[in-house]
């Protein structure tokens, strides 16, 4: 027989080992200190967080942002701290495909009508020139159909429209192809991770093949008309590494833009920060087979006397394709260390055939952040602004044969830079007073006179942020603004400002844009003027009988093909609307 102690303590043993993990104390220890309390730039507070899925949370924690804060913990213990925060329970069993279309997928042809990607064209312009629908038609655009994405509380993943159908992602890391006029479904593929990227189409090895990229930093190719898998290829083995702007597919090749969250997993003071360089990757498009890899950080990194070091330059958006000179243009992030580097805050150049990086013309020196600096951990002693590219850069020819890129930044300054001199600034604008959640963030539009550029300004201190702009693409000249429409919602409440953060996409004669408090407008490009607004922050009733809400328009931005005019409407992330739709609008 046991001694009585003994058997008290492996009694003891056995119910600390068989009870259930504790999700209170254990988000207390590992998640209160960032999302309880007044709310910090870029940190969802817990009620953003609690909006969401158990299914969404567990991903960020041990596959997203949340990796590095994760570590050591099991994944029972991640599953306690999802429902916990959430109080709701994992779901199970798979869903039947809901609303299938009657008809069996057909082939799908690409055609220079659609919405290819992130930018509409390779020049990434955002400007649609055979909308299907004119200016005057814009007053008159109505809500055809919805589409709802079970369990999504922020829709960042931009739809593509290639050969009437609809090809978007979500953050569950489902892709959806759907018809285009009635919303309902051709295929669905399930990636494993959430994904942000829009999709790009191409025909590669005698198919026409869907690519986009997850936050696992994998891309993945499907075939367009049937979403089977072709190939997967990981671009990128950091941890935080992850893929958020398209991949932009030419000539055979796929390029892969690839960005990271370093920044903050630098948050964790016993974090080894900071090994992360931004890249471009070449794959064969029809294999997925790497063809060449080039860093925006040239150097790698070293152990520093605090930690390591130079890191950082992530490349968030599309990268542009300039098919007349073979050359490849990136827009890159801040550095992440005290060790400056001439790359970050910068456009680069890359060389189409071999990678090798031609020039980079760099707006903000010095630019090194994290988020750590606001926890005193992981930040360089002179921390900079955080003043990232998070647009595209847009190619234009201006009259007299010269070319332009423009480029908008979260400082608030919108840029032409000469692609055919190194990128010398040929003019700037300041159109926002900038920030880490201002500026110009996630995408401006051109057309063949005009630059179009939203302002966020998001968390500014002074006046309401917001508005739209147009600039003289030759001369960088202001034409209008437009400033941010009065609030009809209750001060301080979620989702209750007027930022215009989301991309914009311009047609003939109209620029699209969304605000964070849902409404989705259509100014006059040659005035300013406010042509159609639509309040998207409400239920909708889904064509694939999902609950369907709208929230705030933030990220992704709309799309315009075939009479039609596409739009995510949730965005549960920095004091945003949640909300989980698809619309689709036409006359």
């Amino acid at each position: 027989m046991l001694p009585r102690t003994l058997l008290l303590s492996l009694l003891t043993a056995l119910y600390a080992y068989a009870a259930p993990p504790d999700g209170a104390a254990l988000y207390k220890q590992r998640c209160a200190g960032c999302h309880e309390g007044a709310p910090q730039a870029r940190m969802p507070v817990r009620s953003e967080i609690a909006a969401r899925t158990p299914e969404a949370i567990y991903k960020a924690m041990f596959e997203g942002a949340m990796v590095a804060q994760s570590a050591g913990l099991s994944a029972e213990e991640g599953r306690a701290i999802a429902r916990y925060v959430t109080g709701k329970e994992f779901a199970t069993g798979s869903a039947k495909l809901a609303n299938q279309c009657a008809a069996a997928p057909g082939p799908v042809r690409i055609d220079a009508a659609g919405w290819n990607g992130w930018g509409k064209d390779l020049a990434n312009t955002r400007f649609q020139p055979n909308p299907g629908i004119t200016a005057a038609d814009v007053p008159s655009l109505k809500l055809k159909w919805a589409f709802a994405f079970e369990g999504d509380t922020v829709r960042s993943a931009q739809p593509a429209i290639v050969g009437g159908r609809v090809f978007v992602g979500s953050a569950s890391g489902a892709i959806y192809s759907l018809d285009a006029a009635t919303g309902c479904t051709y295929w669905k593929y399930d990636s494993g991770a959430q994904v942000r990227t829009a999709v790009s189409i191409g025909m590669a090895g005698g198919k026409t093949v869907a690519y986009f990229g997850d936050i696992r930093s994998t891309v993945h190719a499907v075939d367009a008309a049937t979403g089977a898998p072709l190939w997967k290829a990981k671009v990128e083995d950091h941890p935080a590494s992850r893929i958020t702007g398209a991949p932009a597919f030419y000539d055979g090749r796929l390029y892969v833009p690839v960005s990271s969250i370093e920044e903050a997993s630098a948050m964790m003071p016993t974090y080894a920060c900071c090994k992360f360089r931004g890249s471009i990757v070449a794959l064969d498009g029809a294999t997925g087979k790497q063809i060449w890899k080039s860093y925006s950080v040239v150097d790698p990194p070293k152990q520093l006397e605090k930690g390591w070091g130079p890191a950082g330059a992530a490349i968030w958006s599309a990268p542009t394709i300039d098919a007349k000179k073979k050359v490849l243009y990136a827009a890159t992030g801040n550095s992440y260390t005290g060790v400056s580097i001439p790359t970050s805050d910068a456009i680069l150049a890359f060389d189409l055939a071999t990678g090798s990086l031609l020039w980079s013309a760099q707006v903000q020196p010095h630019d090194n952040f994290t988020m750590g600096c606001g926890r005193g951990a992981n930040c360089p002693a002179e921390p900079g602004p955080d003043y990232d590219f998070g647009t595209s850069p847009i190619l234009r020819e201006l009259p007299g044969g010269r070319r332009v890129l423009v480029c908008g930044q979260k400082s608030g300054i919108l840029w032409g830079l000469d692609p055919d001199d190194k990128g010398k600034v040929l003019w700037q604008i300041q159109l926002g007073q900038g920030g880490a959640l201002g500026g110009i963030e996630w995408g401006d539009a051109a057309d063949t006179r005009y630059a179009f550029a939203a302002v966020s300004d998001l968390m500014v201190r002074q006046g309401r942020p917001g508005g739209i702009h147009a600039v003289d693409l030759a001369s960088g000249k202001k034409i209008w603004s437009t400033p941010p429409p009065e609030l009809h919602c209750t001060p301080g409440a979620k989702g209750c400002n007027s930022a215009q953060s989301a991309a914009i996409s311009a047609i003939p004669g109209a620029v699209f844009s969304g605000s964070i408090d849902g409404h989705f407008r259509a100014f006059a490009t040659s005035t300013g003027e406010i042509l159609w607004d639509f309040d998207t922050a409400r239920e909708f009733e889904t064509v694939n009988g999902i609950p369907g809400k709208g929230g705030s328009l933030d990220s992704a931005g709309p799309v315009i093909a075939g009479g039609m005019v596409f739009t995510n409407s949730g965005y549960g992330m920095w004091q945003g609307m949640p909300g989980n739709v698809l619309l689709a609008f036409g006359k």
